[in-house]
């Protein structure tokens, strides 16, 4: 009994070992990106409707008409600002910086640090992807 539990012991160690160095793979693809980091709030499709925007003091922002807002054009620029730095008077519901600071965390990773600019505008490439004409 004994022998079985070290040899369980030392297989489960292994595994964790083996998982620690295989880091998970974290998308760089705008609309994952997107999925997973704002859609919660934002919503799939990116109108403000996502299940924790209920939750929220302030409305959410339908991201697909920052252009309409924007007289036709894309805010690429103010776009990564905000998702870089916050923004202070949006969403009051998220405190200090209103919004999750997403760029920091984009860059954060530490086995792809690198990858930060790379997901920062692929998110933006596929923010304006989805405005609507």
């Amino acid at each position: 009994m004994l022998v079985l539990l070290l040899v369980s012991l030392v297989v489960s160690a292994s595994a964790q070992t083996r998982n620690q160095r295989q880091p998970p793979i974290r998308p760089v693809d705008g609309a994952s990106i997107f999925r997973n980091s704002c859609a919660a709030c934002h919503g799939l499709d990116g109108r403000g409707n996502g299940p924790a925007s209920k939750a929220l003091k302030g409305g959410v922002p339908d991201l697909t008409r920052l252009s309409q807002r924007n007289d036709g054009a894309f805010p690429a620029i103010h776009v990564q600002t905000i998702i870089m730095f916050g923004r202070d008077d949006l969403l009051p519901a998220h405190g200090s910086k209103q919004m999750p600071i997403w760029g920091p965390i984009f860059h954060e990773i530490e086995f792809d640090q690198d990858l930060g600019h790379v997901r920062l505008e692929n998110v933006t490439k596929y923010l304006e992807s989805i405005q609507r004409k």
